[in-house]
């Protein structure tokens, strides 16, 4: 027998069987081009016995036509009427709305940065689970949206900074003479900056990270780049960096101010969860560039790590390139798409018990960590 549902309330607890519904809807935030499930994952859905709804369009944005959803073996209609919807990003109100309660939604929610969208699905009494929220452990590695999403945007920042820069990235030895290879400098390096280290290191930049955390030190040399040690330790829980104190917050700029004058590009990914990033780039520190070098703030949707970023936007400051693009995650939605979906996968099929059920209140440390909301309470 395939997976099997609750059929009357939308609890998954009660009334008659029937087939589970995993809907995936067109997403519909500016700029979003990626979708939640792409057709591989739609046939391992499938294969599992579950139905896959794809609302007309989803995966347009990835390049991913209809066709390619219905070969795979879904079904068009409205994904939001489904006992598990999957996103990309949080739902709107209207959206919100229309998911019937008990229904199950995986997405990114944002529970630190917009308790709306979380007092909204308690309201629905709609099971929530977070994709920021999955716990970094071992056998949540495969579940761990933000790092594979953090792989693509490294990997993009480092085109981003090439595209701006006004000079080489590798060093070249030509007849006109030899050109001297770009310095290239992360600030922060959890997944995001060590991928942007790893293609700077490819396209021939001589790379530098810097982080409070030391002991990412051994993984900055492992990727043949130099560690910027500056003195300030702030390692956090859970693999995160604490916030710095005043104190440290204000020694902290100082030496990077000096320390950033010396770098061609400087690329900074640096956040705490739920709080504003940290300001790591001062003004003088940018004054005191080169002309044409870039700096890309990879944290402007949470305010920016160079105090002259403009969320979305570039501009130029004595006449160095400051870019703070958003989503740039979104900017690939190819590979972001079938990276997520297979994230996204995975979580859902810890709430598939043996007997294919959906039980997304089953006793697992990653669906307890990863729940928002349960049946309209807090987790």
């Amino acid at each position: 027998m395939g997976a099997e549902a609750q059929a009357d309330s939308g609890d998954p607890g009660a009334g008659e069987p029937r087939p589970v519904t995993v809907g995936v809807p067109r997403e519909t935030a500016d700029g979003e081009r990626r979708v939640a499930l792409v057709p591989q994952v739609v046939e391992r859905l499938r294969a599992r016995g579950l139905t896959v709804v794809v609302e007309p369009g989803a995966g347009l944005g990835a390049l991913i036509p209809d066709e390619r959803f219905t070969a795979a073996g879904a079904v068009p209609g409205d994904a939001w009427t489904s006992d598990v919807v999957l996103t990309v990003t949080p739902p709107g109100a209207d959206q919100v709305r229309r998911l019937r309660c008990g229904a199950v939604l995986i997405g990114f929610l944002a529970p630190l940065t917009a308790p709306e969208t979380i007092d909204a699905l308690r309201a629905a009494g709609v099971h929530g689970f977070a994709m920021e929220a999955v716990p970094r452990i071992s056998r949540a590695q495969g579940m761990d949206a933000l790092s594979s999403q953090a792989n693509v945007t490294g990997y993009r920042a480092v085109l981003v900074a090439a595209e701006h820069l006004t000079r080489y990235f590798p060093m070249l030895t030509t007849a006109a003479g030899t050109v001297k290879p770009a310095t290239v400098l992360v600030l922060g390096v959890g997944v995001a900056g060590l991928q942007a280290l790893a293609t700077a290191k490819r396209l021939g930049a001589r790379t530098t990270g810097y982080d409070v955390r030391p002991e990412v030190a051994e993984q900055v040399r492992s990727l043949g780049a130099q560690w910027l040690d500056l003195g300030i330790e702030a390692a956090g829980e859970g693999g995160y960096a604490r916030e710095l104190t005043d104190d440290e917050r204000t020694e902290q700029q100082k030496r990077l101010e000096e320390a950033i004058t010396g770098f061609d590009v400087v690329i900074t990914t640096a956040n705490v969860p739920g709080r504003r990033a940290p300001t790591l780039v001062t003004a003088a520190a940018v004054a005191g560039m080169r002309p044409g070098s870039v700096v890309v703030d990879l944290a402007g949707e949470s305010g920016g790590n160079c105090a002259l970023s403009t969320p979305g936007t570039t501009v130029v400051h004595h006449d160095v390139t400051v870019t703070a693009p958003l989503n740039l995650a979104a900017s690939m939605p190819e590979h972001a798409s079938e990276l997520y979906a297979r994230n996204v996968v995975a979580l859902l099929e810890l709430m598939i018990d043996d007997s294919g059920a959906l039980v997304p209140e089953r006793d697992d440390e990653v669906l307890v960590g990863a729940c928002v909301t349960r049946r309209g309470r807090d987790r």
